[in-house]
């Protein structure tokens, strides 16, 4: 399978990077890294994560690291949705 970012995927991602960057630059590019890789496991694994409430939709845990991938499978491609601290609300559905 294809793994592919939402542009609000991918402005999560790097905000959490720049966040990092400021606050903790040695450790920054270790999480970005991190999360990516759990990300490009998907293409493998599509259903390594247990579902939401919201019909379709994935929630695969970052083990390490406080945050969450919200995702879905759409034919051949695993869509990246959100990517949320863990500290923040909960995912509460829509692109």
């Amino acid at each position: 399978m294809k793994v592919r970012y939402t542009v609000r995927a991918r402005a999560d991602l790097n905000d959490i990077y720049g966040y990092l960057r400021e606050r903790a630059p040695a450790s920054a590019e270790a999480v970005k890294s991190l999360i990516e890789r759990r990300i490009a496991r998907l293409a493998d694994f599509p259903l390594m994560a247990p579902t939401t409430d919201e019909p379709g939709i994935y929630e695969l845990s970052i083990v390490r690291v406080p945050y969450k991938i919200y995702y879905e499978i759409q034919g051949n491609e695993v869509w990246i949705i959100q990517i949320r601290h863990t500290a923040r609300q909960p995912w509460s559905g829509g692109h």
